[in-house]
């Protein structure tokens, strides 16, 4: 665990991959990642300023000390190299159907990780660990529906599509998983 990351964050590991808690260290790795505008072309459709970028590290630690659950930082274990970031939120979107009470899943992995399997290894032992601490299997996601490469890696972590929405203007498609993948 980075000296700065939360102590209350669990630190899961797979055969490649160490998910821990965010700490302030993150912070460069994560501005990289989130100026990006080929990784946030599906979320948010721009590249995230400095201040949003901090706000959402704030954000993660405040799930983690308020709510139990929240974000872990994604790293290559051979390595120490930021990855990305997954886990489970409640953002208490203002959406129909509403999503209260139902953990939301998300993900986004830096641009030299895609493509290597890292977020479906990091989904799930963020899946398992869902289902030890929530008690369900039961998720939900938001996709983009033109995020082809995300939708694919939902379905392989159990994901189905379940219903077409609107958020803050945009299409997304609701993704549920009731069940282990």
């Amino acid at each position: 665990m980075s000296p700065q990351a939360s102590a209350s964050v669990p630190v899961l590991q797979s055969a490649r991959l160490t998910l821990r808690g965010h700490g302030v260290e993150d912070f460069p790795a994560m501005m990289t990642m989130w100026a990006d505008p080929e990784v946030t072309r599906f979320i948010g459709g721009r590249p995230s300023s400095r201040e949003e970028v901090w706000a959402r590290l704030l954000r993660y630690a405040g799930h983690w000390s308020l709510l139990g659950y929240g974000y872990w930082a994604i790293l290559e274990t051979a390595t120490g190299r930021f990855a990305g970031e997954a886990g489970f939120a409640d953002f208490r979107r203002d959406i129909e159907p509403s999503l209260d009470g139902v953990p939301e899943a998300g993900w986004v992995l830096a641009p030299w990780a895609q493509g290597h399997g890292f977020g479906t290894e990091a989904m799930r032992e963020v899946l398992a660990w869902g289902e030890r601490h929530f008690g369900t299997a039961r998720s939900i996601c938001l996709i983009n529906p033109a995020n082809l490469r995300s939708i694919r890696m939902a379905e392989r972590c159990g994901y189905r599509p379940s219903a077409h929405l609107a958020y803050k203007g945009e299409r997304t498609t609701l993704f549920r998983r009731d069940a282990p993948g």
